[in-house]
This record gives structure tokens, sequence and C-alpha cells, in this order.
């Protein structure tokens, strides 16, 4: 919810600049229908950074849902939380340091993870990169 205005920002910005391309233009000379051109141009052209903002949004989540379990603020006790497990396995880190390795492991590869699909659905997706 406090992401929308950015995703509002930044549809509007990428359509008004889509709007502006020759082919835009020039499809409106030849008659076609508004509809036809928002459908068909403006929006495969205006999703790529909004797909790509989307799954840095859910990275970002991720990680400030950890930070919030790791000072204490996030989920509770029966509640398993990456942050949580963390912040719990600190008295350990000499005598068993996997037991915060690995959760901050999970923490960054799932970050990673959600990183890489946003760049692949952005080459996947882009009419531009095609060419």
């Amino acid at each position: 919810i406090i992401n929308v205005p950015n995703f509002g920002r930044l549809i509007r910005s990428k359509v008004l600049s889509v709007k502006e391309e020759e082919y835009i233009v020039a499809a409106k000379a030849i008659g076609m229908r508004d509809s036809r051109i928002l459908f068909s141009h403006i929006l495969p052209n205006s999703m790529t950074p909004i797909i790509v903002q989307g799954t840095l949004a859910i990275a970002t989540a991720i990680i400030e849902a950890a930070a919030l379990g790791f000072l204490g603020l996030g989920a509770q006790a029966p509640a398993p939380e990456w942050g949580k497990m963390l912040a719990d396995s600190r008295i350990y880190l000499l005598k068993a340091p996997w037991t915060m390795i690995f959760p901050g492991l999970a923490i960054m590869l799932t970050v990673l993870g959600f990183n890489l699909m946003g760049d692949g659905l952005r080459d996947a997706l882009d009419p531009k990169m095609k060419s």
C-alpha cells in the first residue's frame, strides 16, 4: 500500500513517454482506434519497468520484514521468521555459526532470486530488447 504512489508515478511517466513515440503517432495517422493503440502498443512497452519495480518491491519487503524480526518488532514467537532466527542465534555465533549462516543465506538467496526473476522477465517481455 505504501508503494502505490511510486507505482502510479512510474506507470504515468512511462505511458506519457511511450505515447509520444513515432509508432504511436503513425498508428493514429492511419486511423487505428485508441483502445487498439493502448492494448497493442502502449501497454506492452510500459509493463516492463513496472514488473521490475514490483520484483524489487517484493525483495525490499523481505529484507524489511527480516530486519523488523531481527529487532524484535516482527512476528511473535511461535511464527518462524528469518530475522527472529538470526536474532536468536546471535548467542551461538562462536559455537554454532551455521545457526546464523543458514537464515542469512535464505534471505540473501530469496532476495537474489526475486531480483534475477525481475531481470529475466524484463529481458523476456521488453519489446525493445527483442529487436
